[in-house]
């Protein structure tokens, strides 16, 4: 297992963890102040700045990307809705590939509708198909132009919402029957804080290996959470056993970028270099 209290070479910030403090622009600065060297962007945080100038400022600074976030969100009520998610996802690959990202991360999505507070059909089985399809659609454009996607399963409690895929052997299962061959074209992004609590959790990661293994994001899961979306705790503060679970992955031949990705509203509220800082001091004591 890598040691990493020395340095924080293979610390990754996950750009959402800091998402009210600044433009993107801003805090790819405070990263190379900090010697920050691998960053994992939000579509929405390079769009409000433009795609050319981060990719232009990713360049120039030496900047290594650990994943783009994200693709996905699949289902919809109707062909229409189907389509345009489709062509959501191909323009998400054709970012990813502009910033030079490892790895178009996919949050698949769920019942559609649901997020806005109105399902339009209930049916999860019918939402998970459609991830299926979704997926095997995206997959055929992705391979064409060598982005590797990642399904990223999410805690059942945003089942409804966000991600109808929420273990890890869901997601392996969907890799198995699209990518047999383990070609690197899909894998899966294992976040502790989705992923923690499932009793499968070890030997979902051994079936994974190195080829599946394309992303890790890491943070923590707060006794008394006051919000399941973004009450997330900063490493070291709740109780996920993050170094028994990075030696899994480890294990299991994983050696990338362990990606710090904190919805908060509390680290939000922060200082960016306050926030930074803890992350990398945590990212040295306990991940």
């Amino acid at each position: 297992m890598r040691d990493f209290s020395g340095d924080h070479t293979a610390l990754s910030l996950n750009t959402a963890t800091v998402r009210k403090q600044g433009p993107l622009n801003e805090i790819l600065e405070a990263c190379v102040r900090l010697d920050i060297r691998r960053i994992c962007p939000w579509r929405d945080q390079v769009q409000a700045v433009g795609l050319d100038r981060i990719a232009a400022q990713v360049r120039d600074a030496g900047l290594e990307l650990s994943g783009y976030c994200r693709g996905g969100f699949f289902p919809a009520a109707d062909a229409t809705g189907l389509k345009a998610a489709l062509d959501d996802n191909r323009r998400a690959v054709d970012e990813a590939k502009t910033l030079g990202s490892p790895c178009l991360v996919l949050v698949v999505g769920a019942l559609p509708g649901a997020l806005n507070g109105k399902a339009a059909y209930t049916d999860i089985a019918l939402a998970r198909t459609q991830v299926f399809d979704g997926i095997a659609a995206t997959l055929e454009y992705a391979r064409q132009v060598g982005m590797p996607l990642a399904i990223e399963p999410l805690h059942p409690m945003q089942a409804a919402e966000r991600a109808c895929i929420n273990t890890l052997e869901q997601a392996l299962d969907i890799c198995e029957a699209l990518d047999p061959e383990r070609g690197g074209a899909l894998g899966v992004a294992v976040d502790v804080y989705h992923v923690w609590w499932d009793p499968k959790l070890a030997a979902q990661i051994a079936r994974a290996g190195r080829e599946y293994l394309l992303a890790y994001h890491v943070c923590d899961w707060l006794l008394g959470t006051r919000d399941l979306l973004n009450d997330r705790g900063m490493m070291g503060d709740g109780i996920i056993e993050l170094r028994k679970l990075r030696g899994w992955l480890e294990a299991a031949g994983y050696a990338g970028a362990a990606e710090v990705e904190i919805f908060s509203e509390h680290w939000w509220s922060r200082p960016l270099d306050e926030v930074l800082t803890t992350c990398i001091e945590r990212h040295r004591s306990v991940v």
